[in-house]
């Protein structure tokens, strides 16, 4: 079956640094485009950013431009998500989605195109 395993999230302070990670069994990882969403407490689902099967596509939230990167390697079957120059606004839970296209440059900021989700990783940033 197919199974999304976040990790990497933690408790850190303001201006720190995490790397998320999510490592993919069960699919064929290169036939997905891939997604880091959020959620934080009484708050929907809140789109990250996301990456095109092949990686050469990328797209980002407003809120977090600049400050994260999204990368994925096809050959271990993980995305990453580089988090930089955090803020307590960033607190939330972090999921991965893989999103199936036929061969396909696209990306989606739409939770609903997503078929698979992973469980999360909890992000706390304080101040």
């Amino acid at each position: 079956q197919v199974q999304l395993v976040e990790s990497g999230g933690g408790l850190v302070q303001a201006g720190g640094s995490l790397r998320l990670s999510c490592a993919a069994s069960g699919l064929t990882f290169s036939r997905y485009a891939m997604g880091w969403f959020r959620q934080a407490p009484g708050k929907g689902r809140e789109f990250v950013a996301a990456i095109s099967q092949s990686g050469g596509n990328t797209y980002y939230a407003n809120s977090v431009k600049g400050r994260c990167t999204i990368s994925r390697d096809n050959a271990e079957n993980t995305l990453y998500l580089q988090m930089n120059s955090l803020k307590p606004e960033d607190t939330a839970i972090y999921y991965c989605g893989a999103d199936w296209r036929q061969l396909s440059t696209v990306v989606t900021t739409a939770a609903e195109d997503y078929d698979y989700w992973g469980q999360g990783t909890q992000v706390t940033v304080s101040s």
